[in-house]
């Protein structure tokens, strides 16, 4: 029980210690960060988005190949 409190707060202390550094030492300001993270997020949102009405259109197209038979 011991070694594994030990190692969960050597990993929360980590992951914060690792936080702060990528905060203090990241070379853009905090909103240039906050417009790329966010920019980020939408064109991952669009590309997944897109994924799925690309398979949808393939999954309908198998679909109405099995029903016609050929």
């Amino acid at each position: 029980m011991k070694k594994t409190c030990s190692l969960f707060t050597g990993l929360f202390a980590g992951a914060l210690i690792g936080s702060a550094l990528v905060l203090l030492l990241t070379p853009w300001s905090g909103e240039e960060l906050q417009g790329k993270i966010k920019d980020f997020a939408d064109n991952f949102q669009e590309e997944v988005r897109q994924a799925g009405v690309e398979k949808r259109q393939e999954l309908e197209q198998e679909l109405a190949r099995l029903r016609s038979g050929k």
